[in-house]
């Protein structure tokens, strides 16, 4: 009950109540998350991912359920959809592909290189998203310049900006929610960030 309080507070916009809910339960997401992807750096990314699913998401939340319950099936789900993707990239060289009457030659492999056209649309895209980050407030948008398209680690960041890490950590998690919201006004609109 005291759990469904402080997401109540949350749900009327109230900013203490969502850190509040990260501060309680970051720790134990992010273990839960190391168990199943077994990499510090993607088990970060899918926690503060899963914190910003959840608290998008509050509305249907439902005080039958323990909120950390709630909590941890979305962080597993978006586990299980990171480990998904991870193993689709994966080509197989088993037979599934395979062309007998060439005497086993691969008859495809995907190309590793786009065609013109998609990286035509990849520039367009990268110019957009860039349009986007640009918009932000110098502090945020430095920090997404560093975490995205410098690929600095959180820890990187901290030590180039001097910030607290959980300080890294909470203000990427609010600039992702920003750039969320501006992307909706883009024609980006229908990717995920």
């Amino acid at each position: 009950m005291a759990d469904y309080k402080i997401v109540k507070d949350a749900m009327a916009g109230n900013q203490k109540a969502f850190n509040e809910l990260l501060k309680k339960y970051k720790d134990s997401v992010f273990f839960m998350l190391m168990k199943m992807v077994k990499n510090r750096e993607d088990a970060e990314d899918l926690m503060f991912e899963s914190f910003e699913k959840a608290f998008s998401s509050l509305r249907h939340y439902s005080p039958q359920y323990a909120f950390s319950t709630w909590l941890f099936k979305i962080a597993s789900n978006h586990a299980i959809d990171f480990i998904r993707k991870q193993k689709a990239k994966i080509v197989s060289l088993e037979f599934d592909d395979v062309n007998q009457e060439e005497k086993g030659y691969i008859r495809s492999l995907p190309a590793d290189s786009l065609t013109p056209q998609e990286e035509m649309v990849r520039q367009q895209r990268a110019a957009l998203v860039r349009q986007v980050v640009s918009s932000l407030k110098d502090g945020y948008r430095r920090l997404v310049e560093l975490r995205y398209f410098e690929e600095y680690s959180y820890e990187e960041i901290a030590e180039e900006l001097n910030l607290p890490l959980g300080t890294v950590k909470a203000q990427l998690f609010r600039a992702r929610d920003m750039l969320q919201e501006a992307f909706k006004k883009t024609e980006l609109a229908a990717d995920r960030w």
